[in-house]
């Protein structure tokens, strides 16, 4: 295991998985840049963490966002990708728009930003791109075709990257959990049971990215799969 200080983007990085992840990589002593739709949800005082404001549904805008982010900070050599959000229901439920909006944020965005960030990563001596995926990218399940259609997606892009990456030094993993205690249940109409055992938590996430980055440089960790001990899923009233 090595602990060379590193800098990294984590999107999503105001809340749940993204927060826990930000503030485990701070402690690490690693140079922090937080991606958020709306900055002012930061409440974070750190020497090394700064935040750059990013809206994964506008796509026209992450090209120069991300210009702007390599030119201040050069020495980024990795991305966490924990920005996302779920939405269930039959298809015939959703609108066009909410189709195209979750597919967008889950995974055309994440795409949008390894294109744009890659060039430069694959010229450092290590690198790291981290997807944040789901359990819904190993099974469709009811009521879940759009969400699991986005994570499907993220998983595809990221076994075809890490065969694109295999000969620079860009290492592409990605982690799927089953059901975590975060706010992703906030305006859901399920969640997990009450029970510790029925849900990982965000700091579980974290705990996972750390020990991919810390890893041997020679090795790649190509998918990991997390779940509570117990599945329980109860409905909210």
């Amino acid at each position: 295991m090595h602990t060379i200080k590193r800098t990294l983007l984590v999107t999503g990085a105001s809340s749940g998985i993204g927060r826990a992840i930000a503030r485990l990589l701070l402690q690490s002593g690693h140079t922090v840049i937080g991606s958020s739709r709306d900055c002012s949800q930061f409440k974070v005082s750190h020497p090394n963490f700064s935040t750059i404001e990013l809206d994964l549904s506008k796509l026209d805008q992450i090209p120069a966002k991300l210009k702007s982010l390599e030119k201040n900070f050069p020495d980024l050599d990795g991305v966490i990708f924990s920005a996302g959000y779920g939405q269930f229901g039959a298809i015939e439920q959703f609108s066009f728009a909410q189709m195209e909006q979750l597919m967008t944020v889950n995974f055309t965005a994440q795409a949008f930003i390894t294109k744009a960030l890659i060039p430069k990563l694959k010229r450092k001596s290590q690198s790291n791109l981290i997807y944040i995926g789901s359990e819904a990218a190993l099974k469709g399940s009811r009521k879940g075709s759009i969400y699991c259609a986005s994570k499907f997606a993220l998983r595809g892009f990221t076994q075809a990257l890490r065969d694109e990456c295999g000969t620079s030094s860009v290492r592409v993993s990605l982690i799927n959990p089953g059901m975590v205690k975060t706010s992703f249940f906030d305006n859901l109409s399920f969640q997990p049971g009450d029970a510790d055992s029925h849900a990982l938590l965000a700091e579980d996430i974290a705990e996972t990215v750390k020990f991919i980055l810390n890893s041997n440089n020679n090795m790649v960790i190509d998918e990991i799969n997390l779940n509570p001990a117990n599945k329980v899923i109860q409905f909210k009233k």
